[in-house]
């Protein structure tokens, strides 16, 4: 079956990233949220990253209108049934997510695929639930979406060979490099990239450098392109804590385990940039470390 149009559900950070790299690869998207509001914010940030991309010459005019003629936004599920693949970006809540795949279940034709962009949650569990296990996959793209080219493609125990090669196929014609990986806590990247974040937040704790040392050992160090407390503020702290959550009740392993400083800056509503404050305090230009998070600091 050949994908030519593509449901979205979700219009927040990566669903909206998710929709825009569909429509400017050539696939009439549709995106649904539960408010319309949603879909006029999440529509806004689509057409001001392309604005910024035809100011810097890297797209051109036509191409964004033809990019944003090809989004529609829809409050209504049913709006969905005659899309070839729904791609699941809403909050990571698993009643949530259950709920919603048994309804489109419903209203989708059989050969429809449903995939989930989730980070943590099960694959094989929302595919047992979906009504077509065997047309079930995760695709868990990387934020910011445009811009990182790496798709995970995961397997759930159920998911057909069938599947697993439209799923790839498809990731390859968004312009992403497609890795497979198996159901498992956090696939590839996370299982790897969590203890290394909650391992900054131990030195933080332990005193063994400043926040600024900290990041600028690795950057400088390992040649990474930021450090992992930065990183940890732009990924969300309140979102690794809840994917680290979900990977020690997994694996039960100290390696997954929250740190207390990482529980209490969530608690304390320190979620990163998207508050305006995690291990950075984002209300000065350039950012300022954090003032408090330890004693003497």
């Amino acid at each position: 079956m050949a994908i030519k149009k593509v449901g979205v559900l979700g219009c927040g950070l990566m669903g909206a990233g998710i929709a825009q790299i569909a429509a400017q690869s050539g696939y009439d998207t549709l995106v649904r949220e539960v408010d319309a509001a949603f879909i006029d914010k999440g529509f806004g940030r689509i057409r001001g990253m392309l604005a910024k991309g035809v100011e810097k010459g890297k797209v051109q005019q036509a191409d964004m209108d033809a990019t944003m003629g090809r989004l529609k936004g829809t409050t209504k599920l049913e709006d969905l049934a005659d899309c070839d693949i729904v791609i699941e970006a809403i909050i990571e809540n698993l009643d949530l997510k259950r709920e919603t795949f048994q309804t489109l279940n419903k209203v989708c034709g059989p050969d429809t695929l449903f995939a989930s962009n989730t980070s943590s949650l099960s694959i094989t569990e929302m595919g047992a639930v979906s009504g077509r296990p065997d047309r079930f996959l995760g695709l868990h793209f990387f934020n910011p979406v445009p811009l990182m080219k790496l798709v995970e493609v995961v397997r759930g125990l159920n998911t057909s060979n069938d599947t697993m090669e439209q799923g790839l196929s498809f990731a390859k014609s968004l312009g992403k490099a497609p890795i497979v990986a198996k159901d498992s806590p956090g696939f590839v990247v996370n299982l790897l990239l969590v203890p290394y974040l909650l391992g900054a937040i131990r030195a933080v704790e332990m005193g063994i450098a400043t926040v600024p040392d900290i990041d600028q050992g690795m950057v400088l160090g390992c040649g990474h392109p930021m450090g992992p407390l930065t990183l940890l503020d732009f990924v969300g702290l309140d979102t690794t804590y809840y994917i680290a959550n979900i990977m020690f009740d997994e694996f039960k392993s100290s390696e997954y385990a929250a740190p207390t400083l990482l529980k209490r800056m969530v608690l304390a509503g320190y979620h990163g940039r998207k508050s305006g404050k995690g291990f950075y305090d984002y209300s000065s230009d350039p950012p300022k470390p954090t003032a408090g998070l330890v004693m003497g600091a």
